[in-house]
C-alpha cells in the first residue's frame, strides 16, 4: 500500500540533494558568500525563497533585506534571469538542468535570531542565509562550510549541532541535513571560543562562550550538569538528542535565548557568569542558569511537543495560535523550579525568585486588558512590537503564562491530594504527542489537563487563560504552608520577593523602612545626565500631571535632576498630598507641570513559608498529606 507518507519518503530517497556552501569571506564588510546548487529544478519554473521569521521568535523580520547580488546561472555558468515575486521569493525558468544561485549576506545582527560576522567571530542561523527551494523542502541538503585564509590564520573553530560528514580538526568542511527544516534548525558559531564539555546522563554536552569575560568554568560545568540531568530524568526515555550544544555570546549587557533541535543560542552579560572565589550565586548568575534551564527544557516542550500549526509552517507569513501560554509560560515556570529540584537553590531562594517573577505580572495593569490566550494570538503585533504603552495594554504569555502554570500545578496537586501534578501532564504530552510527532490542536492542551488530572478545569481556563482575572494565589498556596501577600514598593528598584522586616539571605535587614511615595513611571538615566520617562502607568500621578514616555525631567522644585537616586530621595522625604513643580523637555520644548506623588499600590509579591515566621502548621489543612510536596 502506497501512502502519502511513503511517497514523501520515496521522494527524499530519489530526489538529488540540494548543495549549499557558505564562506565567511569578508569580516570587515560583515559578508558571507553563499551558493545553492539545485541539481533537478522544477520545470518550467523554479521558485526559491527565504524565511521571513525564525521559529521561536514570532515577528516578521524580513531576513532577505540583507541579501546582496542574488544571481542565477546554469551548468555552463551562463546567467539566468531571476524574477522577483515578492520581498523574499524569486523565480527562474528551468529546463530541468542544474542551476546555481550565488549571493552575499550582510551579517551585522548581534542577536540569537540572525547572523553576525566580524574579526572576532561569526554566527549564523540558517533562516538568515539559506534559500529554500519550493517543492523540495523535504529533499536532503549538503552543506560545505568553507575555510578561508582569515579563519585559518586566526585558528577559528566551528561549533554546531548539525551532523558533520567530512570536516577538518577545526570543524570546517561538509555537513548533512535531512531536509531544509533540519538545515535551518542548527545555527553555527565560528571563532576562538572557550569550550566547556561535559556528560549528562551519558549524553555529550558542550557549551561554547564567545566574547571577553572571566569565568569559573568548573563551577559553571557542574551547575550545567545538574540542570541537564534533572531535565533528562524528568522526561521518560527515549532521550530525543544524541548530543547538545549551548552557544553563548557574552557581551556587556545582552540577554536572551533561542531554542533549536539539539542546541540553543544564548546571550548574556559577562557579569552574569560565575567568577573565581564566588561563594554565593549572584542574581545575574542565577538568571543565566534559569536561561540555560529554560532553553534546554524547550528540547521537549516546543521542539517536540508543539502546536500542529507550527509543524509545517513555511515561515513566510505569521502563524497564529492561542497555545504559546503553554510552550513559553510552562517553560518559564519550570526553568526556576528545575534549579530548585537540581539542588542549586534552596526553598527560600526559590520562593524569592518566584515572587519576583510574579511581581512582574502584578505590576502590569495590562493584565486586566488582555487575556493570556489573546497575548499568544497577537504576539506578532503586540508582544513582539511593544511600545511605551505596553504595560497598560498587554500582558506577557511568558510571565502570566508561568503564573497560570503555577496555579494549575497547585490546583491539581491540592485537588488530587498530591497524586497528580503538572508534571504528569507534561509527561503525557511527551509520550503521546512529542514522541509521536503529533501536533497539538487549539484547545487540546486544556482538555488533556482535565483528562490527566481527573479534574474539570474548564472554569479555571475560562477565568484565567481566556479571561483576565488574577489567580487566587492566597488560597492556592495556603494548603502548602506558603503565605502569599502583596505589599507596596519601598524603592524604585524594589522588585518584590521579600518582606521589609524579614529579608532573605544576602539582603540587608531594615527594621522600619521609610515610607516612600511613587509617581507611576519607569525611569532611565541618559548620557546627558537627565532622567527620561520610559513608561507611564495610567491613572497614576505622572499620568494625571500630563507627563508622557520620552519626557526628560530636568528639575523638580527648582533643583536640577540628573539621576534616579535624586528622585528616589525626594520620594522618601515627601509626604502624601505634596505637590512638586516639575520642569521637563518634551522633544526640544521646555514644559512645566504640577505633580503630586501618592502612596504606591500593593503590587510587590512576597512568598514565605509559614515556618519562617515560627508559625505552627495548620493541622486542619494537614499539609503533610500532600505527597510529593509542591517544592
Amino acid at each position: 500500500m502506497v501512502t502519502k507518507h511513503s511517497k514523501k519518503l520515496h521522494l527524499k530517497m530519489t530526489k538529488p540533494p540540494l548543495h549549499y556552501t557558505i564562506t565567511p569571506s569578508d569580516p570587515k564588510g560583515h559578508l558571507f558568500e553563499v551558493t545553492l546548487t539545485i541539481d533537478a529544478p522544477e520545470q518550467p519554473t523554479q521558485t526559491v525563497c527565504l524565511p521571513n521569521w525564525i521559529p521561536g521568535s514570532y515577528l516578521i523580520r524580513d531576513f532577505s533585506k540583507h541579501f546582496i547580488g542574488l544571481r542565477a546561472e546554469n551548468a555552463q555558468q551562463e546567467p539566468l534571469e531571476l524574477t522577483i515575486l515578492e520581498k523574499s521569493s524569486w523565480q527562474f525558468a528551468s529546463d530541468g538542468q542544474a542551476v546555481t544561485l550565488r549571493y552575499q549576506v550582510y551579517a551585522w545582527d548581534l542577536s540569537v535570531r540572525g547572523a553576525h560576522f566580524d574579526e572576532s567571530h561569526a554566527f549564523f542561523n540558517g533562516t538568515s542565509v539559506f534559500l529554500a527551494v519550493e517543492n523540495q523542502r523535504d529533499t536532503p541538503c549538503s552543506l560545505q562550510l568553507s575555510l578561508t585564509r582569515f579563519t585559518q590564520e586566526n585558528n577559528w573553530k566551528v561549533a554546531t549541532g548539525l551532523p558533520a560528514t567530512n570536516v577538518d580538526t577545526q570543524g570546517f568542511g561538509h555537513y548533512q541535513a535531512n531536509d531544509y527544516n533540519d538545515l535551518i534548525d542548527h545555527p553555527f558559531e565560528l571563532g576562538t571560543f572557550t569550550e566547556i564539555e561535559f556528560m549528562a546522563c551519558g549524553i555529550p554536552h558542550k557549551m561554547v562562550l564567545t566574547g571577553v569575560f572571566e569565568c569559573d568554568e568548573a563551577r559553571l560545568k557542574q551547575d550545567l550538569i545538574k540542570i541537564c540531568e534533572t531535565e533528562l530524568k524528568f522526561f521518560p526515555p527515549p532521550i530525543p538528542i544524541k548530543n547538545y550544544l549551548f552557544q553563548v555570546m557574552v557581551t556587556g549587557s545582552d540577554y536572551g535565548g533561542l531554542e533549536h533541535r539539539n542546541s540553543t543560542a544564548l546571550m548574556c552579560s559577562r557579569n552574569d557568569l560565575p567568577y573565581q572565589g564566588m561563594t554565593q550565586a549572584t542574581d545575574g548568575y542565577l538568571q543565566f542558569l534559569e536561561l540555560c534551564s529554560h532553553e534546554y527544557f524547550h528540547t521537549w516542550n516546543v521542539k517536540r511537543i508543539q502546536p500542529a500549526v507550527y509543524q509545517q509552517a513555511d515561515l513566510s507569513t505569521p502563524v497564529y495560535t492561542n497555545q504559546l501560554w503553554w510552550f513559553e509560560g510552562i517553560t518559564s515556570y519550570y526553568d526556576g523550579l528545575i534549579l530548585q529540584r537540581a539542588g542549586l537553590i534552596d526553598n527560600d531562594l526559590y520562593l524569592k525568585l518566584l515572587a519576583k517573577q510574579m511581581t512582574r505580572v502584578y505590576r502590569m495593569p495590562g493584565r486586566f486588558q488582555q487575556s493570556v490566550a489573546e497575548s499568544s494570538l497577537t504576539t506578532w503585533t503586540k508582544f513582539y512590537q511593544q511600545d511605551e504603552n505596553a504595560p497598560n495594554a498587554i500582558i506577557s504569555y511568558y510571565t502570566k503564562g508561568s503564573l497560570i502554570a503555577l496555579g494549575l500545578d497547585l490546583t491539581i496537586r491540592q485537588q488530587t491530594q498530591g497524586k497528580k501534578s503538572l508534571d504528569d501532564v507534561l509527561i503525557h504530552l511527551w509520550q503521546h504527542f512529542g514522541q509521536q510527532g503529533i501536533g497539538l490542536q487549539e484547545g487540546q492542551i486544556e482538555q488533556i489537563c482535565s483528562e490527566v488530572s481527573g479534574i474539570d478545569l474548564s472554569d479555571f481556563f475560562n477565568r484565567y487563560l481566556y479571561g483576565t482575572e488574577d489567580l487566587p494565589f492566597k488560597q492556592l498556596f495556603a494548603p502548602f504552608g506558603i503565605e502569599f501577600s502583596l505589599r507596596p514598593a519601598t524603592s524604585l528598584s524594589d522588585l518584590g520577593g521579600a518582606l521589609f522586616s524579614t529579608p532573605l539571605r544576602g539582603e540587608k535587614k531594615e527594621e522600619n523602612p521609610a515610607q516612600t511615595l511613587h509617581l507611576g513611571v519607569n525611569l532611565a538615566e541618559t548620557a546627558q545626565k537627565t532622567v527620561k520617562i520610559t513608561h507611564v502607568w495610567q491613572q497614576q500621578p505622572a499620568y494625571h500631571a500630563g507627563l508622557a514616555a520620552g519626557d526628560e525631567l530636568i528639575a523638580i522644585n527648582q533643583i536640577k535632576i540628573s539621576s534616579k537616586q535624586q528622585i528616589e530621595t525626594l520620594l522618601k522625604r515627601s509626604q502624601p498630598n505634596t505637590t512638586w513643580t516639575c520642569h521637563y523637555f518634551r522633544r526640544d520644548e521646555l514644559r512645566e507641570c504640577q505633580i503630586s506623588p501618592t502612596l504606591p499600590p500593593a503590587d510587590r509579591v512576597v512568598l514565605i513559608e509559614k515556618s519562617t515566621f515560627g508559625f505552627a502548621q495548620d493541622s486542619e489543612l494537614n499539609v503533610s498529606k500532600y505527597t510529593p510536596k509542591w517544592l
